[in-house]
């Protein structure tokens, strides 16, 4: 389970865990000093030099770079002089996805871990953190692209459960699934459609639980990727159920599996 499997290190620092940083200079400085950076956004159409090179550093730095309408820009911002740029940093320092697998060793416990595909609303990622840190989950990891960041909405959702639990995020969930498969991680996608149901379904090894968006659910490849594709049995007229519910139950049910193992 070596680290050289997982590229993805930690940031440098700890976020501003007021979120937003405005201004030019203010956001040159967070990057220049290493605050943990998740997205930068940009006015659409007003790139000159300066916000050309705080895009070019945000990059680098691995945040998420948008052009965004003025308008969205003026909306977002609390100090009314954003100066075509507004930056949202991580409330946590994010942890290596070898942390996560550190974590269950020293524990001498069977890796358990929660992958996120896309989960772009705070509030469930928020709460999905909450519960894997209260079942006992080694960590949660979460793509850069498409999803929702440390926050401090995220951190407020979570109980504070955010900076109990190690948080990962990577720049290719494909990649990353490819690597735990690699340390010998089963990886199981949550799907509707899947034949396979929670209850049949051996969770006590080393797991990785893939839970997609409400809207989309695991987007195709990840899907692809995964070992196995399970379902949670439904039983009324309801299609589907809340990211965050559905995390829970899976989750849930893996300690479960583990824990009358041990008895």
């Amino acid at each position: 389970m070596g680290g050289d499997l997982f590229k993805e290190r930690r940031g440098a620092d700890e976020g501003d865990s007021s979120d937003l940083i405005e201004g030019r200079n203010a956001v040159t400085e967070a990057l220049r000093t290493g605050v943990q950076i998740d997205k930068v956004f940009i006015a659409r159409g007003d790139i000159d030099n300066t916000l050309k090179a705080i895009a070019s550093k945000a990059r680098e730095s691995g945040a998420v770079v948008s052009e965004t309408d003025r308008r969205k820009l003026d909306a977002m911002s609390r100090t009314h002089a954003h100066q075509g740029v507004i930056a949202s940093a991580a409330c946590i320092r994010y942890a290596a996805v070898e942390d996560i697998m550190e974590a269950a060793r020293k524990k001498g416990e069977a890796p358990l871990i929660v992958l996120c595909d896309e989960i772009s609303d705070p509030h469930n990622l928020g709460a999905i953190i909450r519960t894997s840190e209260a079942l006992g989950a080694h960590g949660v990891i979460i793509p850069k692209h498409r999803s929702a960041g440390a926050t401090s909405t995220v951190a407020k959702t979570s109980s504070g459960a955010i900076f109990h639990t190690a948080v990962a995020r990577v720049a290719n969930l494909n990649m990353t699934i490819a690597g735990l498969k690699k340390s010998g991680v089963w990886v199981y996608g949550a799907s509707a459609d899947a034949d396979t149901v929670l209850w049949e379904t051996d969770l006590r090894g080393p797991a990785a639980l893939v839970i997609g968006s409400e809207g989309t659910g695991i987007s195709r490849i990840v899907g692809e990727n995964c070992d196995f594709s399970v379902s949670i049995p439904m039983f009324g007229n309801t299609p589907s159920l809340n990211a965050s519910v559905a995390a829970g139950i899976f989750i849930y049910e893996a300690v479960r599996q583990r824990r009358e193992k041990t008895r």
